[in-house]
């Protein structure tokens, strides 16, 4: 009766546990202590600091904020205040005083009789310690 042999369950087989090699924990031991080395950053959702910012926005009334030491940037959706923080520190070699953060909501446009809707973003603008600066506009 070959054709009932299918339906009939199987004697599971011990399996033996894996054996873990020195050349694997050493590997391991490393990447803790790159992870310890780069900081709070890089423990939190495994995002780097320069991931967290996507560009930075230049308008006009950005462009003026310039001269109260406040330069804008959109931020990715999970990115809070103290990581950007980090993150502006890490990437542009600056002291931020402070962060302020605005969600923008997209706007519902229309193509023909299709109903869309814009992106959301998030923006932060970020203060710098009097008498430093951040070159961000193009030349």
């Amino acid at each position: 009766m070959s054709i009932l042999d299918k339906f009939k369950k199987e004697k599971s087989k011990k399996k033996e546990p894996k054996k873990i090699t020195e050349k694997k924990v050493k590997e391991a031991e490393k990447e803790v202590k790159e992870v310890k080395e780069i900081g709070e950053i890089k423990e939190s959702k495994g995002i780097s600091p320069a991931s967290l910012i996507k560009h930075v926005w230049i308008t006009e009334k950005a462009g003026n904020l310039v001269n109260l030491r406040q330069y804008t940037f959109i931020i990715k959706r999970e990115a809070n205040k103290p990581r950007i923080k980090k993150a502006v520190e890490i990437i542009y070699g600056v002291k931020v005083i402070s962060v302020n953060i605005v969600n923008i909501k997209g706007k519902p446009r229309r193509m023909g009789r299709t109903l869309g809707r814009t992106s959301s973003y998030k923006k932060a603008i970020v203060t710098l310690k009097e008498g430093q600066k951040i070159d961000v506009m193009p030349t």
